[in-house]
């Protein structure tokens, strides 16, 4: 199981390394905003691979409520988007 954590680490430090990079090139704020919600995303996989690891439930919760912030940031960023929001596309 130890070797299954740290492969399951391995490939998410990636996947990170990769959004950021699309987080930083973009091109539009639309791409941007997706870009940071998988990057909220993947830290709560990181999170709930980092509670199995440590057999802790406490963090599962951290990874819930990381995920509704998450989900509601994004809400209010499609809204801003929405209602006109400054965008230099």
């Amino acid at each position: 199981m130890d070797i299954v954590i740290k492969i399951t680490f391995a490939i998410m430090g990636l996947a990170i390394l990769v959004v950021f990079v699309r987080l930083v090139k973009g091109p539009t704020l639309p791409d941007r905003v997706v870009a940071l919600e998988l990057v909220a995303s993947i830290m709560v996989g990181f999170i709930g691979v980092h509670a199995v690891s440590t057999n802790k439930a406490s963090f599962i919760d951290v990874a819930i409520v990381l995920a509704l912030t998450a989900f509601l940031a994004a809400i209010g960023f499609a809204r801003f988007l929405e209602r006109g929001g400054p965008r230099h596309d």
